[in-house]
């Protein structure tokens, strides 16, 4: 009984440092993201105030404050995710924000990796949309 115990408090210690990492790249990742796709228009600090920003004809929302325009409590994790993807019919700005979504599936096939599938594609398109949903969670204030 008390090897066991032991066992799993090894397994336990071995992984929460692995998932503690992993979670920190995913964030650095979805930064790395956010710089290439939306700092752009929202900002280095999300708050709106992007170099294309003042070139709009809408007004560029303050991605720190999803929480609190959602009624505060929890981040709004899949609306979030909808709303980048953008292949759900909701749109942000009135449909003014690009389909990330299309424009990630179309990175992969365009690059035509000898492993690209409809499917991998998707699958590396959602990955990239969750990584920016990850990081703008973490830049919530």
């Amino acid at each position: 009984m008390m090897n066991r115990l032991i066992c799993a408090v090894s397994v336990c210690l071995t992984i929460v440092p692995g998932v503690a990492i992993a979670v920190e790249n995913g964030i650095e990742r979805g930064k790395q993201e956010y710089m290439i796709a939306c700092a752009g228009c929202h900002g280095e600090s999300a708050m709106g105030t992007g170099p294309i920003a003042e070139l709009l004809s809408i007004e560029t929302p303050n991605l720190t404050t999803i929480t609190k325009r959602s009624g505060g409590g929890a981040f709004p994790y899949r609306n979030t995710v909808l709303v980048i993807d953008g292949r759900d019919d909701i749109r942000a700005h009135g449909g003014d924000m690009p389909i990330w979504g299309d424009r990630f599936v179309s990175d992969v096939r365009r690059d035509d990796p000898p492993w690209a599938t409809p499917e991998s594609a998707e699958l590396v398109a959602m990955g990239r949309v969750l990584a920016l949903v990850r990081y703008l969670e973490s830049v919530q204030q």
